[in-house]
Formats: C-alpha cells, structure tokens, sequence
C-alpha cells in the first residue's frame, strides 16, 4: 500500500464517484465536535462504489473480456455491477440469502447477473471462488485487496481536505476494507490523528483477530447489520488494521438501531446497520472522544425497508421511548380514567389499553391494566411509575415495549 496508489485511485474515481458532504452534528454529543461523511449518500448508497471502480479501473483489456465476479451482502455488489455496466463488462454477483431484496434487486437493474446462496457472506464468497475457477472471471474482492483498500482510502483523502485539524475518525468495520484505506492514509498524512474502528458485537472478527494477533474467523455471526456481517477478516486487512488502526469496539444491535433513529430524526439521513455503527459508538461512549473534533463515517444507507419498522421501534425503546406498565387494581368506575390522567398530566401519551380480570388468588373484583405508552426518555417513565405508586396503584410489570 502506498499513498501515490490511494491518490491514483483518488483521480481514477473524480469522475465518476460523487465526493460525499461533511455534515456538522452538534445535536448527538455535546463533549465532542462531531461531524458526519455522509457515504450513505455515494451513488449506489454506500462507499463500496470506491473500491470496486478502482480496482476494475485497472484491469487489463483482456481480463475486462472475460468478465468480473464478485461476493457481496449487497453493497459491494452494486459498487461492482455500476462499476462494470460503467466499462461495458459483464459481471457475475454471488449474494448471500440474508442480503436485503431491496439490495439484491438493486443490483440486477444494474445489468448484473445475481447469484443467491444460501448462508451468509463467507458462504457466498465460498461459492463465487469455486464459480470462478470455472469461469476465469476476475475476482473483485470486497475486502482484501489492495487496489479495492486504496479506492476507499480516498475517503481519508477527502476528510483530511476539508478537516485539516480532525482528531479522531471512527469507522464501521466488517472484513476491514475500509478502515485499511482510511487508517493507512491517515497515518501517513496524519499521524496525530486516530483511526477508531467500530464492529457489531455479534460479528466482531476483527476485533477477535487483533486480540488473537492473528486472523480468526467466527463460527457464526448474529447481526441485523448485514453490510458488516462477516465471519473472517482479510489477511491483508488484518495486518493493516493491525498496523494502523489504534483501537476496535463493538455496538449492540438496540444501539444500532437507536443511532439509526437518531440520524433519521436530527439529521434526516437513512442510515443501514453498518452505516450506523460509528455513529452508536461514539452515541454510546464507547471511545475517548471527549474534546475532540471527530468525523464519523456513515458508511452506507441501503437499509432493509421491509424491517426499518422494527428497527425505529427497537431504538425507541433503547431510549425508553417507547414504555409499558402493568398496573393492579379494583375493577370498579373511574379507575383507567383516573390513571390515564396520571398519565397524561406528566406529558406522556397512552397508545394502547389491554384490561384483563385478576387471577387466582387475586381479589375477586380486581383486574390488571396493561398500559403502552409514548414517554421521553428512561427518566421519564420512571417519573409516571413513582408517581402511580404514591397513588397506591401496585405496579406488577414494567419496562420498554
């Protein structure tokens, strides 16, 4: 890897790959200066496109004949399907089943052959390599290839232009090729400046690889971030981030989704699971940031339409928005109106009322009420429960929805 290589990519790319905004964020943290490059905004909605136009960029005549090949959860594969309808080439996409329909279909209007395997990424990249052997297609790996890590190395290029005096990038991280890019480029302009890396709990292999000082792969990944859902880092990858990046944390999926909801609901940006990632880390303090001037990547915003509502939901509740209590009671007049004053006096909403009769060995006259509501935030409800305790409600259930 070398600068003039990431610099090449950066001049191969100016046409044809659209230079993402620098957007401020003061509204997620106040202990930090936060920015935002928004990559969810790239053509084909994620910084993949980078990569995959560089290194097919380079090909020679001859192997642009025979035709690319490529494995992807769907964001690499669209980069890859652009990039090949762009040079007049034919392109083969092996898909994962778990990948998003909306990706998938995503990448057939592109004029890519698509490839669904049942499994995950690996499984998908285990089935393109054999594919190929058959076909002679080139390989475009998304990952762990030097000419795909210097296509999103550009992105480093791009920030500490318009950012000279940043202290802190924080990027998503799946198999590591864009931290690589991002990490090696900054430390040779910058080397004051440090490179977080942000994976998903339930698919850290690069973390696990780092704290193993060799690459592992995992026997599984659980994850609704689909775009950084794998199971083994690249060795090329590895000894990068190993090199360059300073520290690897992971996020919850309910901190993933609650930084979804807060990019849509402050900034009015659609972000997918791995596109979030930086975002929940430094949401949720997961890295020494206080004082810094810090850009986050929001790395791509190709989100599975078909579970965004479960997603918003998940991070209402994440943030005690989204409340329930199960109250007893005498069932006699009066008493859910008496309750839901209560309620509403403390400026929280009741969305949903189930009244059942009490049990065995409950009163006889007595019932449950179970109660859904719109609060502001964990504070808040705890505020209503105190309160219906001091009016001698019983409380026998509570939580977030």
């Amino acid at each position: 890897m070398t600068l003039d290589r990431i610099y090449q990519a950066a001049h191969v790319l100016k046409p044809s790959v659209r230079r993402t905004e620098i957007i401020p964020y003061p509204g997620i943290k106040s202990d930090c200066d936060l920015y935002l490059k928004a990559e969810n905004l790239q053509l084909t909605g994620s910084f993949k496109l980078r990569g995959a136009y560089f290194k097919i960029s380079t090909l020679s005549d001859e192997e642009k004949k025979k035709g690319v090949i490529a494995c992807s959860a769907g964001n690499h594969a669209q980069g890859v399907a652009l990039a090949a309808k762009d040079m007049g080439i034919s392109a083969t996409i092996f898909v994962p089943s778990v990948s998003p329909l909306s990706k998938i279909e995503a990448t057939r209007r592109l004029g890519a052959e698509v490839i669904i395997v049942d499994g995950f990424y690996d499984d998908a990249y285990t089935a393109a390599i054999e594919y190929q052997k058959e076909s002679g297609q080139v390989f475009i790996h998304p990952f762990n290839d030097k000419d795909v890590i210097a296509g999103q190395g550009t992105l480093a290029l791009e920030i500490l232009e318009s950012m000279p005096d940043v202290e802190a990038i924080v990027v998503p991280v799946g198999g590591g090729g864009l931290i690589s890019g991002i990490a090696y480029a900054t430390k040779m302009l910058n080397p004051a400046c440090k490179v977080y890396g942000v994976q998903a709990m339930g698919a850290a292999s690069m973390q696990n690889s780092l704290e193993n000082e060799g690459v592992c792969s995992l026997e599984s990944v659980q994850t609704f971030a689909d775009g950084i859902a794998v199971k083994s880092p690249g060795e090329i990858t590895f000894d990068l981030c190993k090199q360059y990046v300073d520290e690897i944390v992971t996020v919850t999926d309910d901190e993933i989704a609650t930084a979804i909801l807060k990019l849509m609901e402050q900034e009015k940006l659609v972000a997918e699971g791995a596109g979030a990632v930086a975002v929940a880390a430094i949401l949720f303090d997961k890295l020494p940031l206080c004082g810094k001037k810090v850009c986050a990547i929001v790395s791509g915003g190709n989100v599975d339409v078909n579970i965004l509502s479960r997603i918003i939901d998940r991070g209402l509740r994440t943030t005690g928005r989204l409340s329930e209590l199960t109250v007893e009671m005498i069932d006699k007049p009066g008493q859910l109106q008496e309750v839901s004053a209560i309620i509403a006096n403390l400026g929280a909403n009741v969305i949903k009322v189930i009244h059942n009769p009490s049990g065995e060995n409950t009163a006889i006259n007595g019932c449950y009420l179970h109660l859904s509501m719109e609060t502001k935030n964990r504070e808040h409800f705890q505020t209503i429960k105190e309160t219906m305790l001091s009016k001698g409600y019983r409380i026998i259930g509570q939580g977030t929805i």
